[in-house]
């Protein structure tokens, strides 16, 4: 495939000569190539608009605090990111981790990982900047108290930005705010964890080695429990993933009565990204508390 001029320039005088580029999946956002170089080394490169170029320096910021978390998963290293304004695109330059196959050790150690990963923990929930979660904006203003955070940075403005676009109703902020003088009671305490944020199916995969890798991500610091939500949420993950976390660091009970509550953020995300057809999953989780 042809990579933009600015990015391939860009590779060649940072990292040395291309012998081939081809077409990789770069989820629904960008577009996105895998490069290999004449030493033997292969990058993976992502661009986009010249106006979403802080998309990919938060990106940046975000795959460094996971890999500073010693938790022992593979995570693409950045290598450099930019912008070109005669172009008007943006780049991001990664590390390239080979997709291999994934096994049940594969399912365990990434269960280890991520609760190596969540104790990992900061006083205030939230980071001190904002990112993004797909392609929408994400607001991380630090609490100290978590429901608090959950209801102000996670809910509210993904609910609102749905009710403008006539994706969901009056009716539907409603029940939200009836659920939102609920939660003290269904909620519970947990530290302020580091989080990948974004952790589907799609975001994680077995390196060559066999080895667990998680990309993509939307850090902050949360309850564990929205993570762990999320992972079910399109399929969930292997029976040995959840069986190794649990035993790294048991879930409170009543886990199984929480996760639906939690999954309404990532739910509002894909009725904002992609339409009303998410709606339904929505309109059926906030009814039981309305």
């Amino acid at each position: 495939m042809k990579l933009p001029g600015s990015v391939q320039h860009a590779i060649e005088s940072k990292f040395g000569d291309i012998t081939s580029a081809s077409a990789s999946g770069g989820g629904s956002i960008n577009q996105a190539a895998r490069v290999d170089l004449q030493d033997g080394t292969s990058l993976f490169v992502k661009w986009n608009s010249a106006d979403l170029y802080d998309m990919f320096v938060v990106e940046e910021k975000g795959l460094n605090l996971l890999r500073n978390a010693g938790s022992g998963l593979k995570i693409p290293r950045p290598l450099h990111h930019n912008k070109d304004a005669e172009e008007q695109i943006s780049y991001l330059i990664l590390e390239y981790l080979p997709e291999g196959r994934s096994t049940s050790e594969t399912d365990s150690m990434l269960g280890e990982g991520l609760a190596a990963m969540h104790q990992k923990t900061a006083d205030t929930y939230g980071l001190d900047h904002d990112n993004y979660i797909g392609r929408l904006p994400q607001y991380n203003s630090p609490h100290a108290n978590w429901i608090e955070f959950f209801i102000n940075r996670r809910l509210t403005p993904q609910l609102k930005m749905a009710t403008d676009r006539g994706l969901l109703d009056n009716r539907d902020r409603k029940a939200f705010e009836a659920l939102f003088t609920k939660l003290p009671e269904v909620l519970c305490e947990e530290p302020a964890s580091l989080l990948h944020g974004d952790l589907w199916g799609g975001n994680q995969f077995a390196t060559g080695s066999g080895e667990p890798a998680i990309f993509d991500p939307a850090v902050y610091y949360g309850n564990r429990e929205i993570e762990l939500a999320f992972t079910y949420l399109f399929g969930g993950f292997g029976r040995g993933f959840y069986s190794a976390y649990h035993s790294a660091w048991p879930l409170q009970p009543g886990f199984d009565e929480r996760k639906d509550i939690y999954n309404l953020y990532p739910l509002l995300v894909h009725v904002n990204l992609f339409g009303s057809v998410y709606a339904g999953q929505v309109k059926r989780i906030i009814s039981r508390y309305s």
